[in-house]
């Protein structure tokens, strides 16, 4: 592989960072990786260039998420010759971004994450900005806000504007990017949720389960044209979302009480089979026939789907409590990788 130059958009006299009235911490940046060998030199010298003189220890976990293009062999190489602060996970295969995010998250070793994409559209200069504003406003999250998006309309604006509109409305949370992947998190907090599927989405939705919103805030970040590789992205992503904001909504709302939705639908169910059969024996009562009507089969089918309903309930109680009580597993495999210490491999 030939070494992509690094654009001097990003780096080359890196400026001096500010005196830091943050408190002492340690630094974890999370970035996942897919097919993004062009991008693999230029990531890293840009995250190293803008973190050179950053006051703290911090690391960067860069996740191949099942690259088929030689990017993490790639990364490693390069990651070998910058120094042990860099770290390479190999997932044995593509779990997608969500999986990548979540192994990056739980080898994380710092007390903030900040997580961004790895194809160099997010600037990592602005990485200490959020990390101090989360820690002097004492937030538990500092989300991304491309003020200034460099993309193409049709297929990545538009489809993140219908995006962000229906997550808004449905989790009520008013956000103006919540696509955006650069976003700085308090450990402790975002330990606390686990993400599926394509969730990565909706991190702000999952973090109100465990912390109010009024410690979740937006910082305006730059943003860069894409200049190597190509967009994983595209219309499908916006039919992705609203199957995913059911699956948000159900968890936000019933997330820990299962029961209570179930038991609502079949109660009203159940309640109107019985209203209809009730109706069928007065009628039975008064000397009509009532064998041939399809209203008795409304009625008997109402009746047994409300019932199915409440013991869908009752099973779903016992599931999350088994969810709560239990370990969770992983969504998927690593590579084997030597253990690092933690006093070890860390940028100072």
């Amino acid at each position: 592989m030939t070494d992509s130059p690094v654009s001097t958009a990003y780096i080359g006299a890196a400026p001096a960072l500010p005196a830091d009235p943050a408190p002492p911490h340690r630094l974890s940046v999370v970035v996942p990786m897919y097919n993004e060998i062009d991008n693999v030199k230029p990531l890293i010298d840009t995250v190293q260039a803008a973190l050179q003189a950053y006051p703290h220890p911090w690391e960067l976990i860069v996740v191949d998420d099942g690259s088929r293009d030689g990017t993490g062999a790639a990364l490693q190489r390069h990651a070998a010759s910058v120094g042990p602060h860099i770290r390479v996970l190999r997932l044995l295969r593509n779990f997608r971004q969500t999986a990548a995010m979540q192994a990056g998250i739980d080898a994380a070793r710092g007390d903030v994450i900040v997580t961004m994409d790895g194809d160099l559209q997010n600037d990592p200069r602005d990485i200490p900005r959020m990390v101090a504003r989360l820690l002097i406003e004492n937030m538990d999250m500092v989300a991304g806000w491309r003020e200034k998006r460099q993309d193409g309309f049709a297929l990545r604006r538009l489809p993140s504007m219908i995006a962000n509109r229906l997550i808004r409305k449905i989790t009520g949370m008013q956000f103006k990017d919540l696509g955006c992947s650069l976003k700085a998190f308090r450990t402790s907090v975002l330990r606390e949720v686990r993400l599926y599927g394509e969730m990565h989405r909706f991190i702000p939705a999952w973090l109100a389960t465990v912390t109010t919103p009024d410690r979740m805030t937006e910082e305006p970040v730059n943003h860069r044209a894409r200049e190597h590789g190509e967009s994983k992205y595209g219309l499908s992503r916006t039919f992705r979302v609203i199957v995913d904001l059911l699956s948000v909504y159900f968890f936000l709302n019933f997330g820990a009480r299962p029961g209570h939705f179930f038991g609502a639908v079949g109660l009203a169910v159940l309640g109107f089979g019985s209203a209809v059969l009730g109706y069928l024996g007065i009628l039975k009562l008064l000397g009509e026939s009532i064998g041939g009507r399809p209203l008795l089969f409304v009625g008997f089918f109402c009746v047994m789907g409300g019932l199915q309903f409440l013991l869908t309930g009752v099973l779903s109680e016992l599931l999350i409590r088994i969810y709560y009580d239990g370990s969770h597993a992983r969504q998927y495999h690593l590579m084997a990788t030597p253990p690092v210490a933690d006093g070890e491999g860390w940028h100072a």
